[in-house]
């Protein structure tokens, strides 16, 4: 059996190389991939399961973890904090800081049109203080087990009315008289 020492000299080259190839394609530093795959042999080295050719597995190793990578990449979206995730893409400075107001503002002003309890329940799920269904359903006075189904009732209604106050973008379907 080879010694993770002699392993770690001969292999290291060969690594260095192969996550540079590798890692331009995956989207990743290649020194995140050389860690990854040193993690993967030390795993294997720990549990007696030394490779047999150790060039060979390090360059599968080099592949997996790349794949690996490139379909995590591709469903990791970055973290903007607090913001809307349309704000993510908005330019910085007043415009945003308008354009996030009047979203603000219409949401508010839907919210109070919905009917029944829908107001009540509604404001209290957007409350900056966060409460708990508990707490929710013991402000209105409702069942905590009513909450959720009440909820979602509430915020159909709420989709509905916003969407058809958000004009569509572009034209859609045939405009009678225009279209022959």
């Amino acid at each position: 059996m080879t010694s993770p020492e002699s392993l770690l000299a001969t292999l290291t080259p060969l690594l260095a190389a192969e996550s540079r190839a590798e890692a331009a394609a995956a989207g990743i530093d290649p020194a995140d991939l050389e860690q990854a795959v040193w993690l993967r042999l030390l795993e294997r080295l720990s549990a007696d399961d030394a490779p047999e050719r150790p060039a060979d597995w390090l360059r599968r190793a080099v592949r997996a973890e790349a794949r690996l990578a490139r379909r995590t990449s591709g469903r990791e979206r970055p973290y903007h904090g607090d913001a809307p995730p349309d704000a993510a893409h908005e330019a910085p400075g007043p415009e945003g800081s308008a354009l996030t107001a009047e979203r603000r503002r219409t949401l508010r002003a839907a919210v109070t049109r919905t009917p029944g309890r829908c107001p009540r329940l509604l404001h209290a799920m957007l409350d900056p203080a966060d409460p708990t269904y508990r707490e929710i359903a013991g402000a209105l006075g409702i069942s905590q087990g009513s909450l959720g189904p009440m909820r979602s009732r509430c915020l159909g209604c709420l989709r509905r009315m916003l969407a058809a106050e958000v004009p569509a973008s572009g034209r859609r379907g045939r405009v009678r008289g225009t279209d022959r």
